[in-house]
């Protein structure tokens, strides 16, 4: 399942973000003294918690004890970055010494911090070479300014999740590979029904399910900073292409108030009632746990996944898309760290426990070695977002002090235009860049 998007609104990550700001501060080096041969209990916390997903988690860390008999592993789960940062601040025997956390905008914060450790000592002390282990796309969220505090664990890649049996009823053969095609394709699979839906080609609205601003913006490649640090969305075209081409479509589904009215009807993201389960949807801009829910919540009709669509005149990059996951590290109050590292270790670079963990709760490896092996379950609509992840030119937003302020920012600005309440997009992208420019001073 994925990450951010478990989190309620956008409120409540800045809460989280800004409650991080204030976490303990640590040296980014390793001043790990602990003999990680000797007995020792680490405290481990995690956010997952659905059954299917603690059971992942604990037949992970059996196969890990099992090999290091002496380390013992209390693990707790259904951890908020709230709850982490607060124990992370309290210290003593019951912090935890390895985090596991979803929100990876959170890393420029836990870096900046010193809240972790840097694991680039520990990556050298075990002769690996991460940009031999890792795609590049997830070292570039784990790390911030050199700053390898947390490692990839798992993946989550977006992509286009579809109903074939609607495409088929509206004569629609394939999956539409650039914009133009994306927004002919959600007309004809659009169905009125009085002023609303029988049936909407896809959510458009940024209010959506999963259908945020940075998720599309991946689809133009842009950049979000300039080399000295300065926020780009003014003078990178890519930001302004994707919201005029998003506003398009909202006006070409109906329009912001009738899709918001419908949007009102949907059931519960993570349940049975999701719209793409109950066909008020038939395209979905989802991540790779989407057809396993849809399969499990019952759905008579046979689903299909592709990438998303790219802008027309990057036809040729068709494949790309959104990239995030879990990240993991280790607290830099621990006294275990050289243990704890051993834990870290196994769990992110060790290819059978990452492929054992990715097949438990169905989320995309995080390793080189993990996206090849013949152990991973795969099957045709899985296999969609792993070619989205191995691809070149997918990207995610980048690290940065703030943590995920600046994009909180940006969506702010994606909300107004959205509906028609911005007038002049380039001064309000100027605007923007001002604000985003203010709030990462402030936060260095």
């Amino acid at each position: 399942m994925p990450r951010i998007s478990r989190l309620s609104s956008a409120t409540t990550l800045a809460a989280a973000i800004s409650v991080l700001a204030t976490a303990c501060t640590g040296s980014t080096g390793t001043t790990a003294s602990d003999n990680p041969a000797d007995e020792v209990t680490l405290n481990f916390w995690h956010g997952w918690s659905a059954p299917g997903e603690v059971k992942a988690i604990e037949a992970n860390i059996a196969r890990f004890t099992a090999a290091h008999p002496n380390i013992k592993v209390k693990v707790t789960g259904n951890m908020t970055d709230d709850k982490i940062n607060q124990a992370l601040r309290a210290g003593g025997g019951k912090a935890p010494d390895v985090v596991s956390s979803f929100t990876t905008d959170s890393v420029g914060k836990f870096c900046n911090s010193g809240a972790f450790v840097d694991l680039n000592p520990f990556l050298a002390k075990s002769k690996i070479d991460k940009a031999k282990v890792f795609p590049q796309s997830l070292l570039n969220y784990t790390q911030f300014k050199g700053n390898q505090c947390t490692l990839p664990l798992l993946n989550d890649a977006y992509g286009l999740v579809y109903n074939k049996d609607a495409f088929k009823a509206a004569g629609i053969t394939a999956p539409p590979k650039t914009w133009s095609e994306f927004a002919e394709v959600a007309q004809k699979l659009t169905k009125t029904k009085g002023d609303s839906y029988e049936q909407l080609g896809l959510m458009p609205t940024f209010h959506g399910y999963e259908t945020t601003p940075m998720r599309l913006a991946a689809q133009w490649s842009p950049t979000y900073f300039t080399p000295d640090g300065k926020s780009n969305l003014a003078a990178d075209p890519a930001f302004a292409k994707m919201l005029a081409a998003q506003k398009d479509l909202v006006a070409k589904l109906g329009g912001y108030e009738k899709l918001e009215r419908f949007r009102a009807s949907f059931g519960d993201e993570w349940g049975a009632e999701h719209p793409f389960h109950k066909g008020q949807v038939a395209m979905q801009i989802d991540g790779e746990w989407r057809p396993n829910m849809a399969k499990d919540a019952g759905v008579t009709f046979e689903i299909g996944t592709a990438p998303l669509p790219v802008p027309d005149d990057q036809a040729a990059d068709y494949g790309k898309g959104y990239v995030s996951g879990t990240i993991m590290g280790i607290a830099s109050g621990s006294k275990k760290q050289n243990a704890a590292w051993e834990l870290v270790k196994y769990m992110t670079t060790d290819t059978e426990a990452v492929v054992a963990f990715a097949n438990g709760i169905h989320n995309v490896p995080s390793t080189l070695e993990a996206l090849a092996s013949p152990k991973l379950q795969v099957d045709d609509n899985f296999k969609t977002f792993l070619d989205i992840a191995r691809h070149p030119k997918s990207s995610t937003t980048p690290p940065q002090a703030d943590g995920g302020t600046y994009q909180l920012t940006f969506t702010d600005l994606a909300y107004q235009h959205e509906k028609g309440a911005v007038g002049d997009l380039p001064a309000a992208l100027a605007k923007t860049d001002a604000q985003i420019d203010t709030d990462i001073a402030k936060a260095k």
